[in-house]
Order: C-alpha cells, then sequence, then structure tokens
C-alpha cells in the first residue's frame, strides 16, 4: 500500500503506464478525502491515482489547484425545443462547461413538453455531440400520459419523470391529487417534484401588487410550498413511491423532509441560498422573480441551518432564462425563472471561502450526492472505473462575474458584477479537456448519462 500524506491510497497498478491523460501536482479530492496526487486516464476512465504513473499523450498541470468530481447539475431548463431564442441545448450546456459544470438533467416544460417517447429520442438526439456536457433528460408528468411512465422512464437518457404541482413557466401541471396517485403509482424510479400548491396559489392571485415583485413571495407564500411539500409526501407514502422535491425555499420544509427521508430526498439552489428578498427585489427588481420565490433572509440563513444539518441531498441551479425584454415587463406580467448553471460553481466556491460550509459538502452535494439519489453509472467521484470527469478549481482566485464571461443567449446574470472567491480553471469530461481557463474546446462532446435502473433494471 502506498502511503500520500498519511493516508493510503489504491492505485491501479504500481509500474508507470501511458496514459491518454495526467492530471498532476494537484489536491484530488477521492472518497477517502484530499491527497497530493496524480490522476492516469485511459479509455475515457479513470485508471490510475497516484505519483510517478508514467507518461501521458497530455499531461495537464494542477500545481496549486483542486480536481474534484466532476460537478452535476441536476436540475437546468436549456428551453430547446420551441423557445431557442431564450436558450438551447448547444448555450446553454456552454454556460455549464464554462462555469465548471460536467453534466445536466435538462427540465420536460419546452414547446412542445417532453411527454412522451418520441419527443425523448428528440431531445437526445439533438444533444448528442451538441451539447458540450453529458447529460440526462426528464420526461413530464401529464394526466393523460400517467399510464405511459412506467415505459418512458426506462428509456437510456432519462433522468426520470418530473411533476410540476403548481403552474410555473410552460403548461405542465398536475395539481390533483386523484391524477398525482396516477403518476405516483406507474413506475419506480425517484419522481422529480415542484412543490407548490396550485389551488392555494390561484386563490391568493390578489396579493401580487402590480410593478412589485416583492410581492411574488406573499403571493407564491411559505405555506403554498409547505401544503404542496405535506400532500405528495403523503401521496409518494401511499404509493410506495421514492420522490425528490426540487428547490425547497423554507425551513419548515426542510425540517419536514428531514423528518421523512426514507422516501423523499431534496434539493436547494445557489440563488435561495444567497439572495435574500429584502436586499434583492429593490435592487434586481423583477430579475430577481423565480419559482418558488427568493423569500427573506431570515429563510435563507434557515436553508443553511439545515443544509449544515445534512438535509439537502443536492445543489441544483435551476437555470431558467428568459431574455432582457421579457424581464423588463411590469410585474407580475413578467416572467419567472433566472440563469444560474453557469456561476454554480464559483458561487458555492466562495461560499466555501466564507466558511459557510466545507469543501467536502461541496462535494457531497454536486458530485456524490446525485450519484447516490439518481443511480447515475460511473459518474460522481474520483475512484478507479469511474468516469474521468473533474471540476478543476482555484480555491483562492478572486474575480468578478463579468458580462464577457457569461454564455447564456439570455446574456445576463443576477450575479453580474460580483466579486467572489474561487473559480472552475477547467472542465474535464471522460479524460476531454472541454474548458480551459475559459477557453472551450474545439468541439462539443457531450452524451447521455447512463443510469442504474435504466441499464440495470430491477
Amino acid at each position: 500500500m502506498k502511503f500520500l500524506q498519511g493516508k493510503p491510497i489504491a492505485m491501479s497498478q504500481y509500474a508507470p503506464q501511458n496514459f491518454d491523460m495526467i492530471l498532476k501536482n494537484g489536491t484530488v479530492h477521492t472518497p477517502g478525502g484530499p491527497v497530493q496526487a496524480g490522476v492516469g486516464v485511459i479509455g475515457g476512465k479513470i485508471a490510475a491515482i497516484g505519483n510517478a504513473l508514467g507518461d501521458a499523450a497530455e499531461v495537464v498541470d494542477c500545481t496549486g489547484l483542486d480536481v474534484l468530481p466532476g460537478v452535476i447539475d441536476s436540475q437546468v431548463h436549456f428551453r430547446e425545443p420551441g423557445l431557442e431564442y431564450k436558450e438551447d441545448l448547444e448555450s446553454g450546456s456552454r454556460s455549464a462547461v464554462m462555469g465548471g459544470v460536467t453534466a445536466v438533467f435538462e427540465m420536460p416544460n419546452t414547446n412542445p413538453n417532453t411527454d412522451s417517447a418520441e419527443r425523448v429520442a428528440d431531445k437526445l438526439n439533438r444533444a448528442h455531440h451538441r451539447m458540450w456536457c453529458d447529460h440526462a433528460f426528464y420526461v413530464g408528468a401529464t394526466a393523460d400520459n400517467a399510464e405511459q411512465l412506467k415505459e418512458l422512464e426506462r428509456i437510456p437518457g432519462t433522468a426520470g419523470v418530473k411533476i410540476f404541482m403548481g403552474a410555473s413557466t410552460g403548461s405542465l401541471l398536475v395539481d390533483d391529487d386523484n391524477a398525482l396517485a396516477r403518476v405516483l403509482a406507474s413506475g419506480y424510479r425517484r419522481v422529480a417534484i415542484h412543490a407548490e400548491d396550485e389551488a392555494r396559489m390561484n386563490a391568493r392571485k390578489d396579493y401580487r401588487v402590480e410593478g412589485d415583485p416583492s410581492s411574488h413571495p406573499v403571493w407564491r407564500d411559505d405555506e403554498s410550498a409547505m401544503l404542496a411539500t405535506k400532500r405528495i409526501i403523503a401521496l409518494a407514502r401511499a404509493a410506495r413511491r421514492r420522490i425528490h422535491i426540487l428547490h425547497v425555499t423554507t425551513p419548515t420544509e426542510l425540517a419536514y423532509i428531514g423528518q421523512n427521508k426514507d422516501i423523499a430526498t431534496c434539493e436547494v439552489t445557489p440563488q435561495h441560498l444567497t439572495m435574500a428578498g429584502e436586499d434583492v427585489y429593490p435592487r434586481l427588481g423583477t430579475y430577481a422573480q423565480m419559482n418558488p420565490p427568493i423569500r427573506s433572509g431570515a429563510h435563507r440563513d434557515g436553508l443553511w441551518h439545515y443544509l449544515n444539518q445534512g438535509v439537502p441531498d443536492v445543489i441544483g441551479s435551476d437555470h431558467a432564462p428568459h431574455t432582457k425584454e421579457e424581464k423588463a415587463k411590469v410585474y407580475p406580467a413578467s416572467p419567472s425563472g433566472m440563469p444560474g448553471v453557469q456561476t454554480l460553481v464559483p458561487l458555492f466556491l466562495d461560499h466555501v471561502a466564507n466558511g459557510r460550509l466545507t469543501l467536502q459538502r461541496f462535494i457531497e452535494l454536486t458530485s456524490a450526492g446525485p450519484q447516490r439519489v439518481f443511480g447515475l453509472v460511473g459518474k460522481g467521484r474520483i475512484a478507479l472505473g469511474y468516469d474521468a470527469d473533474f471540476t478543476v478549481v482555484d480555491l483562492k482566485k478572486r474575480w468578478t462575474v463579468g458580462a464577457d464571461w457569461l454564455q447564456s443567449r439570455c446574456e445576463w446574470s443576477p450575479f453580474e458584477g460580483d466579486e467572489l472567491t474561487g473559480k472552475a480553471i477547467g472542465t474535464i469530461i471522460r479524460g476531454n479537456r472541454v474548458m480551459w481557463e475559459d477557453s472551450l474546446a474545439a468541439s462539443a462532446i457531450g452524451e447521455a448519462i447512463r443510469f442504474e435502473t435504466t441499464e440495470y433494471p430491477g
């Protein structure tokens, strides 16, 4: 057994080898913790971890850098097909890799909705080697396709089923308990949930104040979220179906989910952990509008409390771009959503730098967590035989989010102008250096993510 910094480290072979790529001189974050080591890659897979590995066709010097498992963003809206003027699969995935994200799960509320085998196949065909990062696509649940979902969720390249309990961008909505029960009864993979109570929100529309986006969280209030979360957990128990509650915004929800972890996992977003309504609505107006809403600083602090208690399982950006012209409409005619896939990694590295969470917890939320929750094959850790997906970061780099760095077709970010500490220097996917020091590779190589439940169904 070899030892590095007093820690044993596994190696595929002790003799030097010839590799396709070696990442050398970096701090490598393995399942056993950080080690000073090289990583050897053969055929897109991790083939060795250690020192004096041998020769390679490509050597990547990571001196002063940290090599993390590839960051996975399990909630993005890339708007294709039908809404490409806001974003498309190429531009959205370009944003992802520029920010250090190696894989994404894309949502079904496009035009048309992704709610059939033909529409899933269409997205997979559009994405192959046109998206810069690896990818999977959710199937949207409807009252009409409920009985077909058990077959649709088995399509390779699908991330599972998505339910919108509350209306958001697009026309997907399943808000009736009978329809929800039918969806949950059809299939066995974990179901992703947008949990806002449609009936309560419809009854509270008069709480919206024209021209005042700060009334958005008054309309879509805490109880709208909590009612839906309680309903879907009860329905999931009745159906014996695992669920994953997206973009949780209230501490009371996290406390309740924490009591139901046997059946429910959950996600928090960078926006809700970084922004406070009393600051961003006066400063950003409708650019801070999203569903569920940005809430108060007390809500934000409560989310951090439960994050450090271990309740959230993953971070998702909920990247949901709209054009500046759309965002300029007077509230409530303005659409909800903001871009976020490119800023996910740097925002959280800044939170690490400021002591709000550890780098180990960040890795759990963005790679090991998604692998565990969704059953990804070959992703989520730096270990022998896994895909050679790495997010290479400079934890000490101080920089400002500038417009020239942003890649989204919407051409804005609520974090533009923010000074941050920590940045992704490189995005490596299956042994391919897709982004390095803000420069992209010559061509995209994105492929469909593999899942245990589609490749090896029980």
